[in-house]
């Protein structure tokens, strides 16, 4: 078999050997997705499709929302509880649209990517038309949670569709999709704060939602690095392929920065003290999560990955 030529950064980490002999114990020990049983067979790709066995991209979104309304919330008063549902309930269908654009646009390349080959597209499970219309039924449903919202909610929830639907193409053309898709991913940084107090405190917001792209280059630069070989091959730029040999340099600063834009956002909103002993412990699990990834491991990228969130 022909060796991949890789940047000289990368040709420790990822030889030939090696990664054949990890590929081999991954297939081994890769669980069946949940989705496989506990789903009808017909309903089983477009659950797939929505990442509905994955649900950590949902939380990736709902996160954001969540912090912002409980801030937006009165001193002394629980965040709003209708809110909450609505936008966790819009958290899944906005994931679950973001995901059926992404690959409907890129079935060409998940074919050739081994983490992605088996998607809906990819495998033949799904048509591309098919694709078009379960997109359409999501996005219809996504409106009916927005129009439960304020006007300035809706033309901000709207406007963010444009982050949504270009984001797949940016690993075409920029080393930096991953800040890309902390800017669409934190949306409802800005969403939750206007859905609550009907417009924008810049103050507060704009810190919240720099914590939340830095905090996305972090753990998206991780999940990157996965597929470093695969991207490299089809053609596909990453922040992983970017940093190289310096990604935990790189990803130590973004998470230094998201912590400290997370500390001034809650200075500017008068949290009261308990939230920065939180914050503490929350600094100190991400050091822990970026000092301990072995980023030529598939699988530790994973496991760390994971519990970023």
């Amino acid at each position: 078999m022909d060796r991949i030529l890789l940047p000289a950064s990368f040709s420790h980490p990822l030889s030939t050997s090696s990664r054949s002999t990890d590929q081999g114990k991954e297939k081994e020990q890769e669980p069946p997705p949940p989705v496989s049983v506990s789903w009808p067979e017909a309903a089983r790709p477009y659950a797939m499709l929505a990442r509905l066995d994955k649900p950590i991209g949902t939380w990736l979104l709902a996160w954001p929302c969540m912090w912002s309304i409980t801030i937006a919330a009165m001193p002394g008063k629980l965040p709003d509880l209708k809110m909450l549902a609505l936008f966790g309930c819009g958290a899944v269908l906005l994931r679950g649209a973001g995901c059926t654009v992404n690959d409907l646009l890129d079935r060409d390349i998940d074919n050739k990517v081994e983490r992605t080959k088996s998607r809906p597209f990819a495998s033949g499970a799904l048509t591309p038309s098919q694709g078009v219309a379960f997109l359409g039924a999501q996005l219809l449903l996504g409106l009916g949670i927005l129009l439960q919202l304020n006007n300035f909610s809706r033309v901000l929830g709207a406007s963010s569709l444009l982050l949504v639907f270009s984001y797949p193409l940016m690993k075409r053309f920029t080393f930096w999709p991953q800040a890309y898709l902390g800017l669409t991913f934190n949306w409802g940084a800005l969403l939750g704060w206007a859905a609550i107090r009907g417009s924008l405190d810049p103050a507060i917001i704009l810190p919240l939602y720099t914590a939340g792209i830095c905090w996305t280059l972090v753990y998206d630069t991780i999940y990157a690095h996965q597929d470093k070989e695969d991207d490299l091959k089809v053609g596909v730029k990453s922040t992983a392929l970017r940093f190289g040999d310096s990604t935990k340099q790189w990803i130590s600063a973004f998470g230094a920065a998201s912590i400290g834009s997370l500390a001034l956002s809650g200075y500017n909103a008068e949290l009261a003290w308990p939230y920065y002993p939180l914050l503490t412990a929350a600094a100190a699990h991400l050091a822990w999560q970026i000092s301990t990834v072995d980023l030529s491991d598939r699988a530790d990228c994973n496991r760390k990955y994971g519990p970023l969130h």
